[in-house]
């Protein structure tokens, strides 16, 4: 048996860490001493241990990691540890994603958006669109592009989205995203539709996306000095991308958003 001592140094958990654990039910010493508290632990429990220390690390709740130690199957203990992960993977995208927007907020390119007006005629595309919270856009777009990159045959076109205003002001609202083609078929949730032409603000965002809504202020600034208004959903077209090239400094994407003059300056 190892004194609590022996077995904080072993496993790297300090000794109030350990009571802590005890007092919760998530490490129990093999032996408590009636008389003088002393707790005892085995050398089985070290590789328990140890996994609580790694789980803590990554910030897993006390109360998730009692679950994954107290499962008595590996299976199951192994797919609660890779929820947690894919969660902690989630978390991080978001981080690098705030991060690469205050860089560039905080270090801006002396050199104005390239923007530009272009009138775009209706368009035939094959499409698919649904009512979506702004949080489950990302998954949502994958799932609805795989649908339609199995449906249509022969694309004329880089593919794109219209995104509602409501999904930006309310977290929820009208997205459509589209393949053009000449004859859009009809399959699954894939629907022919014409997109209503537009006169568009145009500007093209360089790079990855974590930082798309920089390039998105700086568009809303070129539409306010050129004294235009905004209106209808904001169109986007992926002229490359991950379904193109894994290389972020090679993705372009078209950020259009539609307006009509309404002064001179």
């Amino acid at each position: 048996m190892l004194a609590i001592g022996e077995f904080s140094r072993l496993t790297h958990l300090s000794i109030r860490t350990l009571r802590r654990y005890h007092d919760a039910d998530l490490l129990v010493p093999a032996t408590v001493d009636p008389a003088t508290g002393y707790r005892r632990y085995s050398a089985d429990q070290i590789p328990t241990a140890q996994v609580i220390h790694r789980l803590r690390e990554l910030g897993v709740p006390l109360a998730e990691v009692r679950r994954i130690v107290g499962s008595p199957d590996p299976e199951a203990r192994a797919a609660l540890v890779a929820d947690h992960l894919t969660r902690l993977e989630s978390e991080l995208d978001r981080t690098r994603a705030a991060v690469a927007s205050l860089r560039r907020l905080l270090h801006p390119s002396p050199a104005p958006v390239d923007a530009d007006l272009r009138a775009v005629p209706p368009a035939s595309v094959a499409a698919v669109e649904d009512d979506v919270d702004h949080a489950d856009v990302l998954a949502w777009y994958a799932g609805a592009m795989a649908e339609l990159d199995a449906a249509v045959d022969h694309p004329a076109g880089a593919p794109g989205g219209l995104y509602d205003n409501a999904l930006f002001e309310t977290g929820h609202g009208h997205v459509l995203v589209y393949r053009p083609t000449a004859r859009p078929p009809s399959s699954g949730r894939v629907r022919p539709v014409t997109l209503p032409g537009a006169e568009l603000a145009v500007a093209t965002h360089v790079g990855a996306h974590d930082d798309i809504g920089v390039t998105y202020g700086e568009l809303g600034r070129w539409v306010v000095a050129n004294a235009l208004a905004v209106a209808g959903p904001v169109r986007e077209t992926y002229l490359v991308g991950p379904r193109d090239t894994p290389d972020p400094s090679a993705w372009r994407t078209e950020i259009g958003w539609p307006v009509f003059r309404v002064a001179s300056r």
